[in-house]
């Protein structure tokens, strides 16, 4: 009897067969796309987050033929926070998490409709671009003039960026977005480039990892974005020496158990596969790791019944967790050997690589036979 198509990715387990579900979590992520528990009900203000998670999932699985790209694309659109014709908000401007404000549905590049409520929020900017890269989309409706002008606007003094005008924490999460949406649109006029380097810089702990901020803990999820962000910038050997840059891939090293833990002497959980696994990448020492117990790890925390995958094992999924993501953005990797070069989280298996045509000043995803490179993908960021 010919295999199913579940069973064609496979784990090869410790006295147990592990099987990749592929069918069941392709499953998962249309749902993600349609309707949600009402426990997720708090989402409301991402959606933009669940689609991208879910979005990058179907795309590694080569699977966005399920979805109608089309119709998310102008939904897309339709969150973006426009200039008005007074560009009065001009310093507003970016993408919303979704239409909870009830903002009238506008795709187009048309002005936009003041609204004293109305604001970009740097994660959902960054997610929104992912999402349109991953479709497909050439970015020509953004209007990228007033997304850096409401990205500068987010910057602190220390270098750091908060999620919206008002006034929110500000951290490393905040600078690695800020760097995907630069470099997304091909204009670092976004940030001062400076003070986000001497941010990060400073944010380096006593034990050699990267923290939140000066003074912190070092963390799994801080050390990538940090990391991530001084490789789109094309920095990190200008800003660490070669000692310090060794200190930071020990630091990383250690955080393997079976899968990775974000911190010393905390449990494993499966999103720092994603997080330490490709900062180990990005410092060019992944092939160091042990691919299969991370993986056989990765898949004992699937669920079997309705797809997705759990924080540990014999818990429920969550759309929203970034493990949905970064698990498969594992499995794929041990499967097919390779990685994205970039520092953008990565949907591996169409491989979207962003290319700068100078003369229409858009960016181009390429042939889709191409061999996997660097990606473009990258959300709002749970630790």
């Amino acid at each position: 009897m010919a295999a199913t198509e579940d069973e064609r990715l496979v784990g090869s387990g410790e006295g147990e067969r592990l099987d990749f579900l592929r069918d069941r979590h392709v499953r998962f992520f249309q749902r993600c796309l349609q309707v949600l528990p009402e426990r997720y009900s708090s989402l409301e203000t991402s959606r933009l987050t669940v689609a991208f998670f879910a979005l990058s999932g179907l795309d590694m699985l080569d699977s966005l033929d399920v979805v109608n790209k089309d119709d998310i694309i102008e939904w897309i659109y339709s969150l973006q926070v426009l200039p008005t014709e007074d560009r009065s908000n001009l310093n507003r401007c970016g993408f919303r998490g979704s239409s909870y404000l009830g903002i009238p549905f506008n795709p187009s590049k048309n002005p936009g409709t003041a609204h004293p409520y109305d604001s970009g929020h740097i994660a959902m900017t960054y997610t929104g671009l992912s999402c349109l890269v991953i479709l497909g989309d050439d970015l020509s409706r953004v209007n990228k003039e007033a997304c850096l002008a409401g990205l500068r606007a987010l910057q602190l003094e220390d270098g750091s960026f908060c999620a919206v005008p008002e006034g929110s924490e500000n951290d490393m999460r905040f600078v690695y977005c800020a760097s995907c949406i630069c470099y997304m649109l091909n204009n670092w006029s976004g940030m001062d480039m400076k003070k986000a380097i001497n941010y990060i810089r400073r944010s380096m702990s006593y034990d050699n990892g990267l923290a939140q901020g000066a003074g912190l803990e070092s963390h799994g999820g801080s050390t990538f974005c940090g990391i991530a962000s001084l490789c789109l910038m094309g920095k990190l050997e200008e800003v660490f020496s070669e000692k310090e840059l060794n200190r930071i891939k020990r630091w990383c090293i250690m955080r393997q158990q079976n899968g990775y833990h974000g911190r010393p002497n905390k449990p494993v959980d499966t999103c720092y596969s994603f997080w330490v696994g490709a900062t180990l990448k990005l410092l060019k020492i992944f092939q160091y790791t042990n691919f299969e117990k991370n993986r056989n790890y990765i898949l004992s925390t699937q669920d079997r019944l309705v797809g997705g995958f759990a924080k540990w094992p014999d818990s429920h999924p969550a759309p929203q967790y970034i493990v949905v993501y970064s698990s498969l953005w594992v499995l794929l990797v041990v499967a097919c050997g390779t990685l994205p070069q970039r520092g953008l989280m990565s949907s591996v298996m169409s491989a979207p690589r962003i290319r700068t045509n100078e003369t229409l000043g858009r960016l181009q995803r390429s042939v889709r036979t191409q061999p996997l490179g660097h990606g473009a993908s990258p959300s709002v960021i749970y630790f």
